[in-house]
C-alpha cells in the first residue's frame, strides 16, 4: 500500500477577507514533492480556507493513489482535533466541509497530525501565493510557483530556539540566527558564523522587526501575511521564524466585588460574575466573533472566568480548556478586602508586598515572584502547544499584567502601573526566535 503526506494550511487576509489555500503531497522517504495544489477563495475566514487546503491535498492524495495511507500533517490545531474525532465541529461553516474531507478517502487510510507553523512552511507558502495571485485578479499557476524550491531552508529553520522570559531572548535570537547561516551552508567557526551566534538588538531597537502594518488589527491572526525575505548576512538581527502565536488576554467580568475594589484571588469565595459582568461577557463574545481570529479559548479555573470564557466559547462555537496555571494569585489573609482595610490591619505586610516581589500577602499567600514563576512557565507549555495560534486566555488582573510584563522586559513595580478593567482585551505576540511584542493593551471599546 502506497503512503503519502499532506501538508496543508489556508489563511485570510482580513478573516474573513482574501483568502487561500496550499496543499502538498510527499513521499514520506524521500521528501520529493509528489503533487501541488493551491487557490485563491475569494474572501472567507482561516478556517474555512484551511478545511479547503484539506480537501485539496487529500484529493490530490486520492488521484496519486485511491488505497493510499495518507498522513495529513497541518498547523492548525482546530482541524487536526476536529477530523480526528477529538473535538466536536459546531460551527456550521465547518461541518459541511469537515464532511467532504472525511468522504474523500476511507477513515482507516488517513491520521491526523499536529505541527508547529515553522513545520508547514510548504503549504503556508502555497497559501500565500494563491493570496498573491488572487490579488492581481489571477488563479494560482503552478509554473509560478518557487514554494517547492523554498521548502527545504524552511526545514533547516523549523525547529524553534528555546522561549522563556527576559533574559532568554537574546540567547533565542542568536539561536535562530546561527540556523539561519546553517540554512545557508555557513561553515561553523567562520567569522560569519560567530556573527550569527553573537546577542541580537531588542525587537524594539531601531534594527529591529519592521512595525506592524498600519491600520492592521492589533488581534489579527499574522500567520498569512506575504513572506518576507530572510535579511542578508550583517543585518545585526535574525529572523523571527515565521507567524507568531498571539495570546489574547481577557480579564473576566465583573462580579460583585469588582465595583468594590476588593481582593479577590484564588484564596477567596470564588464569586460568580454579577448581572453587569455577564452583560460584558456577551458584549466581548461579540466583539470577538466580529474579529474571526481566535482559534482555542483557554481558561482559569475560577468561576468568574469559566463563565467569561464560556460566554465568548459558545458564540464563536469554540470549547472551553481549563488550565490551572491561569489563576489569580491567593491573597491569603486580605482576601475580601479592600485596599484601606489591609492598610488598617496589615501595615506593615502591605508595605512589604509594595516594596518587592517576593514579598506575599499575610496568612499564607502568594507572592508576584512566586506568581510569575508560575506563569511563565504556564506561558511556555500553551506556546508549545499553539506555536503560530491565536489564543484567548481568560484570566485575572495579576496573570495579564505579568505576561504583559515579561513581554515588554519591564520591571516588577511596573505591575502597580498598569490600569486593567473587567472584560478588558489586552494581546501579546510570541515569536519562535524570543522575542514578544505587546499589541493591545486594556481595550474596553466593546464596553462603550
Amino acid at each position: 500500500m502506497p503512503r503519502f503526506v499532506v501538508e496543508a494550511d489556508g489563511g485570510s487576509r482580513g478573516n474573513p477577507g482574501p483568502a487561500g489555500y496550499g496543499a502538498v503531497v510527499l513521499d514520506p522517504a524521500s521528501g520529493e514533492t509528489l503533487a501541488e495544489r493551491a487557490e485563491f477563495i475569494g474572501v472567507a475566514t482561516n478556517n474555512v480556507a484551511e478545511y479547503k487546503g484539506l480537501i485539496a491535498g487529500l484529493t490530490a492524495a486520492r488521484d496519486l493513489a485511491s488505497d493510499a495511507e495518507v498522513l495529513v500533517r497541518m498547523d492548525s490545531k482546530l482541524v487536526v482535533e476536529q477530523m480526528s474525532g477529538r473535538w466536536k465541529i459546531k460551527h456550521p461553516d465547518m461541518k459541511p466541509l469537515a464532511a467532504e474531507a472525511a468522504r474523500i478517502l476511507p477513515r482507516a487510510q488517513v491520521t491526523y497530525e499536529w505541527i508547529p507553523r515553522e513545520r508547514n512552511k510548504h503549504a503556508d507558502r502555497l497559501a500565500n501565493e494563491a493570496m498573491d495571485a488572487g490579488k492581481r485578479g489571477e488563479q494560482w499557476e503552478p509554473s509560478a510557483s518557487s514554494a517547492a524550491l523554498d521548502a527545504s531552508a524552511a526545514r533547516a529553520l523549523s525547529t524553534p530556539p528555546p522561549s522563556g522570559p527576559p533574559g532568554d531572548t537574546a540567547a533565542g535570537a542568536a539561536a535562530a540566527r546561527a540556523a539561519l547561516a546553517a540554512s545557508r551552508g555557513v561553515p561553523a567557526g567562520t567569522a560569519e558564523a560567530r556573527a550569527a551566534s553573537a546577542p541580537a538588538p531588542s525587537r524594539t531597537s531601531a534594527t529591529g522587526s519592521a512595525p506592524a502594518e498600519a491600520g492592521a488589527d492589533p488581534l489579527d491572526r499574522a500567520g498569512h501575511a506575504a513572506t518576507a525575505a530572510a535579511p542578508a548576512a550583517g543585518q545585526g538581527w535574525g529572523p523571527d521564524m515565521g507567524a507568531p502565536a498571539t495570546f489574547v488576554l481577557l480579564r473576566h467580568g465583573e462580579t460583585a466585588l469588582t465595583p468594590q475594589k476588593r481582593f479577590s484571588g484564588s484564596g477567596g469565595s470564588d464569586p460568580e460574575l454579577s448581572p453587569a459582568g455577564r452583560r460584558q461577557a456577551a458584549a466581548v463574545a461579540e466583539t470577538l466573533a466580529a474579529r474571526g481570529t481566535v482559534q482555542t479559548v483557554i481558561s482559569s479555573p475560577l468561576l468568574r472566568c469559566r463563565e467569561t470564557a464560556r460566554a465568548v466559547a459558545d458564540r464563536l462555537g469554540l470549547d472551553v480548556t481549563v488550565e490551572q496555571g491561569l489563576r489569580e494569585v491567593d491573597f491569603g489573609a486580605w482576601e475580601g478586602l479592600t485596599f484601606a482595610e489591609v492598610r488598617e490591619r496589615f501595615p506593615e505586610d502591605l508595605q512589604a508586598w509594595l516594596d518587592s516581589p517576593k514579598a506575599a500577602p499575610t496568612g499564607g499567600g502568594e507572592s508576584f515572584a512566586a506568581a510569575t514563576r508560575r506563569i511563565s512557565a504556564t506561558r511556555d507549555r500553551l506556546l508549545a502547544e499553539h506555536a503560530g495560534r491565536t489564543v484567548l486566555l481568560v484570566t485575572h488582573v495579576t496573570p495579564v499584567k505579568i505576561l504583559v510584563r515579561l513581554a515588554l522586559g519591564a520591571p516588577p513595580e511596573s505591575l502597580f502601573r498598569m490600569e486593567l478593567s473587567a472584560a478588558s482585551l489586552s494581546a501579546v505576540a510570541y515569536y519562535a526566535d524570543g522575542n514578544a511584542s505587546v499589541r493591545l493593551l486594556n481595550d474596553t471599546s466593546h464596553l462603550r
